[in-house]
């Protein structure tokens, strides 16, 4: 495996999907960095849940479940400011910058009103009482891209087949260090704390 690399983005055969010595791992985040998610949140985690409750809906939910290797040997090629991947699974992206910020030593912001998810997926967390940042996702991918770097790679990942709905959520903050906030739609501020208690639905 390289230096600081997930298991996630290491071919099965072994064979590294970015050059020998690129470090994208949660320590590298960087004051000024743009953050990426690769399309809608939490998908995967509701499907799971639905499925085994029995419950049914008008709008079919789905899961995310999609491959990245390629989307990422594309990222990597397009940019040499990728400085952190990472991939949003047990604790949602709430648990994943979390996990990033307190590795890197800085503040992470992000907007509400860019958050991306279906409208059905909301829908289901306000019902039942989730909240999306913190449902699960199987096929998505969070990327730390410094701001000048920051729209090419994320029209890289808008062309891959599994990257259409990706858009720039937040950005690191030099200040807050280990902690991430999010601006609400209603121009408030609110604490994105780590995933406390156990996680439901639990994926595995």
């Amino acid at each position: 495996m390289l230096r600081g690399i997930p298991r996630i983005f290491i071919n099965t055969s072994g064979v590294g999907l970015i050059p020998e010595g690129t470090n994208i791992s949660g320590h590298n985040a960087r004051p000024g960095d743009k953050i990426i998610i690769s399309g809608t949140i939490a998908d995967h985690g509701i499907t799971v849940l639905t499925q085994r409750e029995g419950m049914t809906f008008k709008s079919p939910i789905q899961s995310d479940t999609a491959p990245l290797n390629h989307m990422v040997r594309e990222m990597i090629a397009a940019s040499n400011q990728v400085h952190a991947l990472r991939d949003p699974t047990r604790g949602g992206v709430g648990t994943s910058l979390n996990e990033i910020a307190a590795q890197s030593k800085v503040g992470i912001k992000i907007y509400e009103e860019a958050l991306p998810t279906r409208e059905e997926v909301s829908a289901i967390c306000e019902l039942l009482g989730f909240d999306p940042l913190y449902v699960a996702n199987e096929g998505k991918l969070l990327a730390f891209v410094g701001p000048d770097h920051a729209e090419k790679v994320l029209e890289t990942i808008k062309g891959s087949e599994y990257g259409k709905d990706a858009c720039i959520i937040g950005e690191v903050v030099a200040d807050s260090h280990g902690k991430v906030f999010m601006k609400t739609r209603i121009a408030g501020t609110r604490i994105v704390n780590m995933l406390t208690g156990e996680q439901l639905p639990r994926i595995c």
